[in-house]
């Protein structure tokens, strides 16, 4: 194996765990939004381009995601602001869609797992950018049948995404009158819900070409690193956002998500 390609992967790895650490903190997005893309890139220039390379990009990203929402849950019901009761109720569809999600990402090629995660990245970045916090779909959490659309389309979307439940858990909420930071709160529970069993399946993955110490289609390097530089950068992002006002940052990042998207989709497009 050669030493100089691992410390090259280990060194760009660090580098992508310490920035989505600090923009997960700072904006209150979930790291997935910024690895898939950043993961991607990283094996692309290290020579590990394959029609799976999204699987691999998806799986790790998931794996990080159940450690990063196991410990966000336990900050934030300390504090009391998960809420169980919706936790629970959406609990069972989250986990049918992020079942049905991987075995959908796990049989698509890596160009169609690229516009899938380009055009809702696309749709994520507008609302990042354009959403207003007053904005009302319903005065409670839906129940009954809407429930049962809408809970496994947020597993669904999100495995195929390679992201926790933040980026559609939250605004879902926050569209039902949840409060934000009940909402914030409650959607890292959804996280762990969607990576745990979508990873179960990602580690039983059969891949043709992996970076070194891959089970299935979850980097290990990747996974330890990510966790390690999130643990420490999410803190400093926190600290700058009680510093200063993160709307026009969360602003500037759903455009800067938008034209990584558009990049997404122009490589996916062979153009």
């Amino acid at each position: 194996m050669d030493m100089g390609l691992v410390l090259a992967m280990g060194a760009m790895l660090l580098v992508i765990g310490a920035f989505a650490g600090v923009l997960a903190g700072l904006l209150g997005v979930g790291g997935g939004i910024i690895l898939v893309p950043a993961f991607f890139y990283a094996f692309q220039v290290l020579g590990f381009d394959s029609p799976q390379l999204m699987q691999m990009c998806l799986g790790t990203s998931l794996a990080t995601i159940i450690v990063t929402s196991v410990r966000s849950v336990l900050a934030h019901n300390k504090k009391g602001a998960v809420d169980w009761e919706i936790l629970r109720g959406w609990a069972p569809g989250i986990v049918v869609g992020a079942v049905i999600g991987f075995f959908i990402a796990s049989s698509l090629r890596s160009t169609a797992l690229q516009m899938i995660f380009g055009i809702l990245a696309i749709i994520v970045g507008l609302y990042m950018a354009f959403g207003k916090s007053h904005w009302r779909v319903g005065e409670a959490m839906p129940t009954g049948i809407a429930r049962v659309i809408l809970s496994p389309m947020l597993g669904f979307l999100s495995v195929l995404m390679g992201i926790g439940g933040g980026s559609f858990g939250v605004p879902t909420m926050s569209l039902y009158n949840v409060p934000i930071h009940r909402a914030v709160a409650t959607a890292a529970g959804f996280g762990v819900i969607i990576a745990v069993p979508s990873v179960i399946g990602f580690l039983t993955v059969d891949m043709a070409k992996s970076p070194p110490y891959s089970i299935g289609a979850v980097n290990m390097i990747a996974f330890g690193l990510v966790i390690a530089m999130t643990l420490i950068t999410a803190p400093w992002g926190a600290a700058l956002a009680h510093r200063m006002d993160p709307k026009p940052l969360k602003r500037v990042f759903g455009f800067f998500l938008i034209l990584v998207a558009l990049n997404m989709l122009r490589k996916a497009l062979g153009w």
